[in-house]
């Protein structure tokens, strides 16, 4: 008996699976047949196809996930030129606390029932961040790359550009009006960092930023040296070190500057990591969080409360960004004449 759409649509995966022929390796021609549908109809569900409905391609993609259906990447790649892979460059980083994870759980999330797989491929600190980049174009392992920890001159921009290979950014470049990205806008959030914290009294700042190579530490440095004057507080920035170094670092180096300058009552931090060192270090210093200093972080995991509830907390949704970069290359893909993506998120001004 020839089953509806509506039919299908009820059945559990386990019923689906069961439409399996014993045997039989799921394809293409099993999805064509338990739908009902053309073979060329299923596989165009399946990239997603502007001219496949919606309703058709949520039925292909259903039955084929109930059946464990996994395409041929070397036929794929064979009749298309594609991989069907995304690859997300990211940092190889040893602290518990980064919004890698959290990055990368938000892509396949987004990929997820597409065409498209993620693959993650890191980088070290100590090795050109171009190298991983350009393996990817001259091997021809991936169709579109995504990576963060931008520089406003980043040759891998510079790089991708010049060879038109798809890409996103997790952070802007001077070049951003001409790729997709996503990025927060750091300097305002300095300005709601230093607000916040003249509200409270506070007059004298340390900034623990990133390294100052990176984008989003000099839009940072941006931010202290518009608002700071007007708010009518001095800042200093760290020197000998950023918030990409270890943690025993980033303590060793606040609690050396407060025996230096006690008149420091606040300091702001890029990260979770940074935070929680310098809380520690302003407690072995025998200062009072929240009374006579306060930190201010950023976040991408809700855990600092948890850590000190007096912390001052700005959350920046990484998960957000993950979902928004996913779409930016899918569409990059499946529809070149689309506009690019571009989002900047900004923090709210209480």
């Amino acid at each position: 008996m020839r089953r509806t759409t509506a039919d299908l649509c009820n059945l559990s995966s386990d019923e689906l699976k069961a439409l399996v022929r014993p045997g039989e390796r799921p394809t293409l021609k099993t999805i064509a047949r338990i739908s009902g549908l053309a073979v060329a109809t299923v596989s165009r569900a399946l990239g997603d196809a502007p001219d496949i409905s919606s309703d058709t391609k949520e039925l292909v993609r259903t039955i084929a996930q109930a059946i464990g259906y996994v395409p041929n990447r070397a036929g794929v790649r064979l009749r298309t030129g594609r991989t069907n892979v995304i690859t997300l460059v990211v940092p190889a980083e040893g602290e518990v606390i980064n919004n890698a994870s959290k990055l990368t759980n938000s892509i396949a999330l987004e990929l997820r029932g597409t065409q498209f797989h993620l693959n993650v491929l890191p980088w070290f600190p100590d090795e050109d961040s171009l190298r991983p980049i350009k393996y990817i174009v001259e091997t021809r392992s991936a169709d579109a790359v995504i990576f963060n920890m931008t520089e406003p001159e980043d040759p891998r921009v510079d790089y991708l550009l010049k060879r038109n290979f798809p890409f996103a950014t997790h952070g802007r470049t001077i070049w951003c009006d001409r790729h997709a990205y996503y990025d927060y806008d750091n300097t305002a959030f300095m300005h709601v960092a230093l607000k916040r914290l003249a509200a409270r009294g506070r007059k004298n700042v340390y900034a623990m930023l990133p390294p100052s190579s990176q984008n989003y530490s000099q839009d940072m440095l941006r931010g202290l040296e518009q608002a700071a004057p007007n708010l009518g507080l001095t800042f200093r920035v760290a020197q000998n070190v950023d918030s990409d170094q270890s943690s025993d670092d980033i303590r060793h180096w606040i609690k050396r500057r407060l025996s230096i300058s006690p008149d420091i009552d606040a300091i702001i931090c890029s990260s979770s990591k940074a935070a929680m060192a310098a809380i520690v270090a302003v407690e072995q210093r025998g200062r009072r969080l929240g009374q006579d200093i306060d930190v201010f972080s950023k976040e991408v995991v809700p855990i600092l409360k948890l850590f000190r509830e007096d912390i001052l907390v700005e959350f920046e949704d990484v998960g957000t960004a993950g979902s928004f970069l996913a779409k930016a290359v899918m569409r990059q893909l499946l529809q070149p004449s689309q506009p690019l993506m571009q989002k900047l998120e900004v923090p709210a001004d209480d």
